[in-house]
Parts: C-alpha cells; sequence; structure tokens
C-alpha cells in the first residue's frame, strides 16, 4: 500500500460540483489500494474576495490577523471536500496546518515550512481515513496563525508529499499539465511528458504559472516525483522528476516575464564590495532582485545593471541613488517597459551554437537586445514591453518547441515507481533529520579555472550585433559558457562570454575583428579568470542570497569581475589569483546550508 497526495487547487475547487469531482478522484485512488492525503486551496476567488474585505476595513490591515482572515478559504474546502467524500460513502477527515502539525517561521503572509509532524496524519491513514488537508498554512512555535504566500497549496502538497515519503504527488489544475510555454499566450505551445526539477525550477521562477518555485524545490531537495494534471480532463498530464523529457534536447521551454524593470548603475568605482553594498540594502526592505550583470571593467570603472519587479522600481530607485551618489557612480538610463525572455533546457550546457540561435532568430524579428545573462541552463534577454510576445514567438519558433522532439521519453508514467526508489525511504528519513524543510540548501560551491573572458567595450544597441557576434564565434565552434550585456545608455552597452581557455587564440582575431567593424570603444581579454559558481535549492526564493556571496567576496577584500544569475545556480568571476582565497570565503559563509 502506497501513499499518494493529491492537492487541488483554487479553479479545481470552485463549486460544489467541482468539489464532488476531486472527491470522485480521491476516492478512485483509495479504491486502488493507496492511503490518500488530499491538499485543496480556497474556493475560486475566495481569497480575493477576503483581501477585499480586509481593504475596506483598514488600507494596512496587521500581517497577523491578515493571516487569520486568509486561512478560513482553505478551511472551508477542506470541511466541504470531507463533507462530498462521506456523502459518496467513504469516511475522510478535515485537518487545518495546524491541526496537521505544519510549523513555520512568524513572517506573516510569507512564512517558509520549518518542520511537519506526521504522527497524526499516519494514524488517520493507518485507520482508512482520507485526509484532507488545508493548503497554504500552517502555525509558529506561539501557535500563531500563518500563510505561506504565493503557491502556498503547491509548497504544501509536495512538502507533506516528501515527509510522508509518498510515492507520488498529483497535482490537479485547470491545464492539462506542463508547456513549452503559457498556451495562453502561444497556442501552438506543446504539453510536455516530462520536466527536469531544475527545468521547472527556472520555468517557475520566469513565471509559468503552473507551478510555484517553492513547491518544485522541495520535490527536487526530497526526491518527490510530482504529476501535473487537469482536474477536468482525463488526460496523462506532466511528470517533473531529475531528467529532462529528451536528453539531447538542447531547449525545452521558453517563458516571458511582462513587467520588469531595469536598473543601470554606471562608473561606479572598481574596487571590492561595491556589490555588496548596493544590494544589502535591497535585501533588507526585501525587494527581489532577479537579472543581475556586471561586465569586466575599463578604466577602473564598472557598471552594473539589474532588473526588479516593475511594481518595486520606484522603491527600488529610492534606495539605490543616495548609495550610488555617495559611491561617486551615475545613475544610468533606466525603464519600466521592459520584458524579460528566456530559453530553459539542460542540453544547453554541452552544446555549441545556442546562443547563437537564439539572438539570430531575436535579430530576425527585428527585436533589440537590452540585457543578456546565462547560466548553464538558461539564457535570459531583456527587451521592450511592446516586443515581448514577438520575441517569445521567434524563440520559440526557432528550437521548433511545438514538436516532440527526438528520442523523447514515450511514457514516462509506466515508470513512475521507479523514480520515487531513487530516494529510499532512509534516505529521505536521515536527510529529515534535523533539517528546517525550507531552508537554503546548498548541493556544491565549485571553483573553476579553465576559462577566459572577452569583452566588447560599447558595442552598438541595436538588433543583429549580438547575432552577429555569437554566429562568427559559433562558426568556429567556440563555445561559450556566461554571456552577460549590462545596459549602459540608449546607444551602447559593454558584452562579455567566458570561452574555454585553450579557444582564446581562436576567439580573440574574431572578436578584434568585430570590435573594429562595430566601431566599439575597445576590447578586454583576461585570459585565465576563476569563475565560482553556487548550486543549490532555494537561491532565489531566499532573497537574501546573492547578498551572502557579495558580503563573503567583500569580507575577503575581493573583487567582482562578472555576476551571473539564475534559479538554481549564481556564478561569479574573480581574478585568478583570489580563487582559491574566494572559495575558502565562500565556503565558510554557507557551510551550514552545504548538504
Amino acid at each position: 500500500m502506497g501513499i499518494v497526495v493529491q492537492k487541488f487547487g483554487g479553479t479545481s475547487v470552485a463549486d460544489c460540483e467541482k468539489i464532488l469531482s476531486a472527491a470522485r478522484k480521491a476516492i478512485r485512488a483509495h479504491q486502488n489500494g493507496d492511503q490518500v492525503v488530499v491538499v485543496v486551496s480556497a474556493m475560486g476567488h475566495n481569497t480575493d474576495h477576503l483581501i477585499e474585505l480586509a481593504s475596506q476595513i483598514s488600507e494596512s490591515p496587521p500581517a497577523r490577523e491578515m493571516d487569520v482572515l486568509l486561512s478560513t478559504g482553505e478551511q472551508v474546502s477542506v470541511a466541504l471536500m470531507a463533507m462530498a467524500i462521506d456523502s459518496l460513502g467513504y469516511s475522510a477527515v478535515s485537518l487545518t496546518g495546524g491541526q496537521i502539525g505544519i510549523r513555520t517561521d512568524s513572517s506573516h503572509t510569507k512564512a517558509r515550512i520549518r518542520s511537519i509532524s506526521t504522527d497524526r496524519v499516519r494514524q488517520l491513514l493507518d485507520a482508512g481515513k482520507i485526509v484532507i488537508a488545508a493548503g497554504f498554512q500552517g502555525i509558529d512555535e506561539d501557535f500563531n496563525i500563518t500563510t505561506l504566500g504565493r503557491g502556498g497549496s503547491d509548497t504544501t502538497a509536495v512538502a507533506l508529499a516528501a515527509v510522508l515519503q509518498a510515492d507520488a504527488c498529483e497535482i490537479y489544475t485547470d491545464v492539462d499539465g506542463v508547456y513549452t510555454t503559457d498556451p495562453r499566450v502561444l497556442p501552438e505551445a506543446r504539453l510536455t511528458r516530462q520536466v527536469s526539477y531544475d527545468e521547472m525550477l527556472e520555468l517557475a521562477s520566469l513565471g509559468a504559472g503552473v507551478m510555484h518555485s517553492r513547491s518544485i524545490e522541495f520535490g527536487k531537495k526530497f526526491g518527490v516525483p510530482i504529476h501535473v494534471r487537469n482536474s477536468q480532463a482525463d488526460v496523462a498530464g506532466s511528470l517533473i522528476v531529475n531528467d529532462p523529457e529528451a536528453p539531447d534536447q538542447a531547449v525545452s521551454g521558453a517563458a516571458v516575464t511582462r513587467d520588469e524593470a531595469r536598473i543601470s548603475l554606471l562608473a561606479l568605482p572598481d574596487v571590492p564590495g561595491i556589490c555588496q553594498q548596493i544590494f544589502s540594502p535591497l535585501d533588507e526592505q526585501k525587494i527581489t532582485v532577479d537579472m543581475i550583470v556586471q561586465c569586466p571593467s575599463a578604466e577602473s570603472m564598472a557598471d552594473i545593471s539589474f532588473t526588479v519587479p516593475r511594481h518595486e522600481m520606484a522603491a527600488t530607485l529610492r534606495i539605490v541613488q543616495p548609495v550610488v551618489q555617495a559611491l561617486g557612480g551615475q545613475m544610468g538610463d533606466c525603464s519600466d517597459s521592459v520584458s524579460k525572455v528566456s530559453v530553459v533546457g539542460l542540453g544547453m550546457a554541452h552544446q555549441v551554437g545556442v546562443a547563437s540561435r537564439m539572438f539570430t532568430a531575436l535579430a530576425r524579428a527585428d527585436i533589440n537586445l537590452q540585457m543578456i545573462t546565462t547560466s548553464e541552463i538558461k539564457i535570459s534577454v531583456l527587451v521592450d514591453r511592446s516586443q515581448a510576445l514577438r520575441a517569445l514567438r521567434a524563440v520559440h519558433d526557432e528550437f521548433q518547441l511545438h514538436r516532440t522532439p527526438d528520442h523523447a521519453v514515450t511514457d514516462p508514467f509506466v515508470r513512475l515507481g521507479q523514480f520515487k526508489s531513487s530516494a529510499t525511504p532512509v534516505d529521505v528519513v536521515s536527510r529529515l533529520r534535523g533539517v528546517e524543510l525550507e531552508g537554503l540548501t546548498i548541493d556544491d560551491i565549485v571553483l573553476d579555472e579553465s576559462q577566459a573572458t572577452v569583452t566588447l567595450l560599447r558595442l552598438p544597441n541595436r538588433p543583429g550585433v549580438a547575432a552577429r557576434v555569437f554566429a562568427e564565434l559559433a562558426d568556429k565552434n567556440i563555445f561559450a559558457d556566461l554571456i552577460v550585456q549590462t545596459w549602459s545608455n540608449i546607444d551602447r552597452s559593454d558584452l562579455t562570454l567566458s570561452i574555454p581557455r585553450e579557444q582564446i587564440a581562436l576567439a580573440q582575431p574574431i572578436v578584434e575583428n568585430l570590435a573594429s567593424e562595430f566601431q566599439c570603444s575597445g576590447m578586454r581579454v583576461m585570459p585565465k579568470i576563476a569563475k565560482l559558481t553556487v548550486s543549490g535549492i532555494g537561491l532565489r526564493s531566499h532573497t537574501g542570497m546573492a547578498s551572502g556571496i557579495f558580503q563573503a567576496l567583500h569580507d575577503a577584500n575581493i573583487n567582482l569581475e562578472m555576476i551571473s544569475t539564475s534559479e538554481v545556480r549564481i556564478n561569479v568571476v574573480v581574478n585568478t589569483s583570489d580563487g582559491a582565497k574566494a572559495l575558502e570565503y565562500l565556503n565558510a559563509r554557507f557551510r551550514n546550508t552545504i548538504r
């Protein structure tokens, strides 16, 4: 007898008819011999209604009382779901987050799960009950009700599946599964049979609304297979596990994040500690910083560009402007009318020319690139918001994401049990002992001294320029690893890429010719660099991660040459002579989170 956790979102329990339909799915799993835990969200727009009620009472209601109010939405759903199962002749028990034993920190409206007691749930399951669990909520050490924030019910479901060592976690929603991009934006989007945790983490952070990144973090950390299905249609859905749909596919998905704002800081002193001074105040105010790019500087000055959500631009500028002024730098061109378009795929880590194909497709669509940042499995570009949809369609078409890839898994659901066997109960239990469930987890901190960098200074800002650069390099089979482009001003920007050191002699004349052709102000070659990569789970959802890296390097008096961030990795480049010291300080900084 196995354990299955099923989660039903708000649209899947929007009315009594849908609640009865969800109850039948739970009963069918119970009839198949499984013990069943059902996690439910608030009905339909119930949470929005509660928020509206609060706003009519107070312009700034206390966060603690908002949690008390919002948690009632799920309590209505669990009671009705238990009644529905009872009406169909089976026994169910509804439990709030506190009754289950979900303990969180005290960050009201955005709490993180610290621990979950399984005793009560297991007793009820062993007694033959179907357990109905309220998603989105828990209690803190003082028994105050807390809520988990956006995607909280997904997080509850996958966390329960982890601690119960469930065979699978089924996420029922209003779409058929995970698509190559949002099908509401591009009708040609294709349903994928299988997607890896890392790919899904990147896509979730980019706005793929089918799953929230915190729930995927739980799945990856504890080896929980996540099965995304449509609650109203009998389709196979998509499986989120360790492996991608097709191992040789360069790009598996694309996404657009529409409402971004770009901040550009110019002529900053190129000395240790600058990033720490800029980003620590933003971290203290819980401002979500997304893309961060810095190219190697010229004339002892550094330019840094980064993005924040559009609605946080004004607050960001209020914090950053006095810091930049105190440092003697300048505020560059900033904009709240930009969008981020990204492609994701495990296969791109080992394939030459992926960036060239993406940039060429965007050039054909006459789209200018304002910023570029890459990780091992993601390429993101910043474009004008008016061009976002055209850019997304261009890259989706270029990588033929509407077609099923060659060598794709044929039927991953037949092998569902095999995915769980890769993380045995003993492994999971040992990893849960003394662990804060939603704590930051660092998998590895790696020093790579095998690369060099080339920088084009003040490259023209116009469509097709980046495409030309990377097409020339791809033609010579030169592999570009990190790629960053900062936004200096409306006319010019700096572009840096890292390549294997043994290819620098091949790349340098190509880049010199391009610098001359594009009338750049110059180029810079660093024949040997030290790249440090911090990989783990929760790097983006724990907002202080990047500032923690910057603080550690500041403490070591080490200057940053390049920065590139993603959902699962943060890369920084320092001078070769500082590589070993940087690794030592980063290991010391995160020693309590390395697993």
